[in-house]
């Protein structure tokens, strides 16, 4: 590889071949303590203690079952979108339309929520707002995977500008025909009738239940079905599933309407076992989190169960080091994300390396 003015360049990324497991193991612990580090730094600035930070965005998280049961409850869609969108990016279809796949999943729950609620007793209610999420959040997921499918289109900008017009749909209803009429003069939806909420169990709802079996059928599903294999094929090389005799076409709608039908149920979860009611703010940003949880696992369903309860665990220390040392949401935001960057970037240097211009001569001038 030459720069234009001929010279090499001063470093070079090349792919590097299959470390030993305790290899990777040693940079990603290596790329925890360096987040550590740079984040006690960070919070040094802020005139803090690091050690109380960190010991205060634990004990928070986990510190009490009041504190532990709202973990969970924050890693229950976080993991239930991540092991969604699983199969289309194992399949590499940039499916970015999580976000618009939950809300549409909500959505449709909240119809028979607020509409049905009278009419069917809530374990028939419930199960029917559970189908209906799945449905409606599967065929949102078609509509980008038919286009790529039918014409070759650009998933990702499909994905990502659906999400648009589902938050827009879900605008419309929250300011007109589904608006409370005897709200306090905000364009809100009415809270759910307790027939329409998920039970609990533990002290938190049944979502928890539902993710868990949802992470168990996807294992099952992208590594021993034949419908995970073909995944696999497509995702490796759509010539190669082609030439095997695979419809292509066939396996990336099949596989969309089933990654849009775990987060529409992601949606139905939201509003029926922690918000009560469908607003702006129900999918709460999960569907571009459950990017950063899928990609730490590497695609692997029990990994992001870890994965979904580290960033959860994040999530409510951070909001606990807001309330108990004053630091701005903000700057939470930037600690958070400083861990979650050293992590993304660990994985970068397992699979490739750097190599520079004198190291290159020198090993080149060993090899003669």
């Amino acid at each position: 590889m030459t720069s234009t003015s001929g010279k090499e360049p001063f470093v070079r990324i090349s792919k590097r071949e299959d470390l030993p497991t305790w290899n990777k193991w040693v940079i990603r612990i290596s790329a925890i303590l360096l987040a550590l580090v740079v984040g006690s730094l960070f919070i040094a600035i802020l005139g803090h203690h690091p050690l109380e930070v960190y010991h205060d965005m634990v004990t928070g998280s986990l510190g009490s079952r009041t504190a532990r049961n709202s973990t969970i409850r924050l890693a229950i869609p976080l993991l239930g979108t991540a092991l969604a969108i699983a199969p289309a990016f194992k399949m590499k279809f940039w499916n970015i339309g999580a976000e618009g796949q939950i809300m549409m999943g909500a959505i449709a729950a909240t119809y028979f929520a607020l509409f049905w609620c009278d009419k069917l007793p809530r374990v028939p209610l419930l199960m029917v707002m559970f189908l209906a999420s799945a449905i409606a959040g599967g065929i949102w997921g078609l509509i980008p995977a038919y286009f790529k499918a039918k014409w070759d289109t650009n998933e990702t900008l499909f994905t990502l500008m659906l999400n648009y017009i589902a938050f827009g749909i879900e605008l419309f209803l929250q300011q007109g025909p589904w608006i409370d009429p005897k709200g306090t003069g905000f364009p809100l939806i009415a809270m759910f009738e307790k027939a329409a909420t998920l039970p609990k169990l533990g002290g938190v709802h049944i979502g928890w239940i539902i993710v868990l079996a949802l992470t168990i059928f996807m294992y099952i599903y992208l590594r021993w079905s034949k419908h995970g294999y073909e995944i696999s094929v497509v995702g490796e090389s759509q010539r190669t599933a082609h030439y095997a005799g695979m419809n292509v076409g066939k396996i990336i709608i099949r596989t969309m309407f089933l990654s849009g039908a775990i987060s529409g149920i992601v949606g139905m979860l939201v509003v029926s076992g922690a918000d009560y009611t469908l607003s702006s703010g129900t999918t709460g940003g999960v569907g571009f989190t459950a990017i950063t949880v899928a990609w730490l696992a590497q695609l692997n369903p029990f990994g992001m169960v870890l994965m979904a309860m580290f960033l959860a665990i994040l999530g409510k220390g951070a909001n606990t080091i807001q309330t108990n040392f004053q630091i701005p949401a903000s700057a939470s935001k930037v600690l958070t994300g400083m861990i979650l960057f050293f992590m993304l970037a660990c994985e970068f240097f397992i699979n490739y390396r750097l190599i520079f211009r004198h190291k290159e001569r020198k090993e080149a001038v060993k090899s003669e």
